[in-house]
């Protein structure tokens, strides 16, 4: 179980009330995947991705945002031993595009496009060019058998040409969104074609949302809400950055799922905190003197999982040094770097940001924001 090395009062009835809010919201419904995830679904998403190791060697995954970041972020952690999964459709550079296409040059391959609309034009453009590279390998036949999408139940643009072209077809849930749905079919079809153990992510995931299941004083006295109500309290008394500090190279995609987590739920109405992250001992040689010396408008939260000696004894001196230097430095201990690990750390900042996302005031799942840049690009591709 994740523990935490802080302790904030909170008020017992206003974290039942957030937390109610939370779980009654039309987009909470990832709250309750860890107990209640549909075995027929999940039955489904282990026999595809047993078909697609079995047939290719590759498997491309686009996507962009919450529809790629949080499975991407599990998979460079853990580097399991099934497919090799590459990315695409999260961003414009045509090189990138070209690098992923090339890639797949003369392996056998699938796609997982993963697009509750369809109609998002970074993974639209990238589903283009592979599904052109499949017809051209495949046949159409063939190629659309190769092809899993993962979309609306029921309607938008890739759902339908899914159906028309017979697809496999899994379901980005109506009330999860794409930063909160690594534990729906968005990532676990990615995960379990890579090798990750999905019933033990889930159950990584149960056993810390059980925490959330009991009443009285045990509740404010968790670890999901003594870390949402702390850094509430740091930004109240002037902490504006959040920096997310990890020991292990590998989790760099995991910070860059926090970012878009914590960023997009919490930055409305000019409110929220910053999301930044480090790995270190790398960034002690580089951002380190800012850490210890520079502005102190910022906290640290270190992600604290078990390892070496030698890389405990550089946490150890990490958290002494920033503590001197005047930085409040909250360390989450992770009892294992592994499926259930992670499966525990991905409801926990789930859960947390929600609740924190509350405590400023704005709605932790919409994106206004995202919805303005994409408005003005429209407009812009209509010139």
């Amino acid at each position: 179980m994740i523990n935490v090395n802080f302790e904030t009062r909170i008020n017992e009835a206003r974290a039942e009330e957030l937390l109610g809010q939370i779980k009654a919201d039309p987009m909470g419904g990832w709250a309750d995947l860890p107990f209640n995830f549909n075995k027929k679904e999940l039955a489904s998403i282990k026999k595809a991705a047993r078909k697609i190791n079995s047939e290719s060697e590759v498997l491309v995954c686009i996507g962009i945002g919450g529809s790629y970041l949080g499975h991407r972020a599990i998979i460079e952690a853990l580097q399991p031993r099934g497919i090799k999964i590459i990315y695409a459709g999260n961003s414009l550079s045509r090189r990138e595009l070209d690098r992923a296409l090339a890639e797949v040059e003369g392996k056998d391959f699938s796609v997982n496009v993963i697009s509750k609309s369809g109609t998002t034009l970074e993974p639209s453009i990238a589903f283009k060019a592979f599904k052109d590279k499949l017809i051209e390998k495949y046949g159409e036949q063939e190629a659309y058998q190769r092809i899993y999408a993962t979309t609306d139940a029921a309607r938008g643009a890739l759902h339908d040409e899914a159906v028309a072209k017979g697809y496999e077809r899994f379901v980005v849930p109506d009330n999860i969104g794409g930063r909160y749905s690594v534990l729906s079919a968005v990532g676990l079809l990615p995960l379990a074609a890579a090798g990750v153990d999905v019933d033990a992510l889930l159950a990584g995931a149960k056993e810390i949302a059980e925490t959330l299941q009991r009443t009285g004083n045990e509740l404010s006295k968790t670890p999901i809400m003594q870390y949402a109500f702390m850094r509430h309290d740091l930004g109240e008394r002037g902490y504006d950055t959040e920096v997310f500090a990890s020991f292990e190279p590998a989790t760099m995609y995991f910070n860059e799922w926090l970012k878009q987590l914590f960023g997009e739920s919490e930055g409305k109405n000019k409110q929220g905190i910053w999301p930044a992250s480090v790995i270190y001992s790398t960034d002690l040689h580089s951002l380190g003197q800012f850490m210890q010396d520079g502005r102190r408008n910022l906290w640290e939260t270190i992600i604290d999982f078990p390892t070496d000696e030698l890389n405990a004894k550089v946490v150890t001196a990490v958290k002494k040094a920033h503590s001197v230097g005047g930085i409040p430095v909250l360390s989450l201990e992770v009892p294992s770097y592994d499926e259930r690990g992670f499966g525990e750390l991905i409801y926990f900042f789930e859960m947390a940001c929600a609740i924190s996302a509350k405590l400023f005031g704005v709605n932790p799942f919409d994106q206004p924001g995202v919805e303005a840049y994409k408005s003005e690009l429209k407009k812009l591709m209509e010139v």
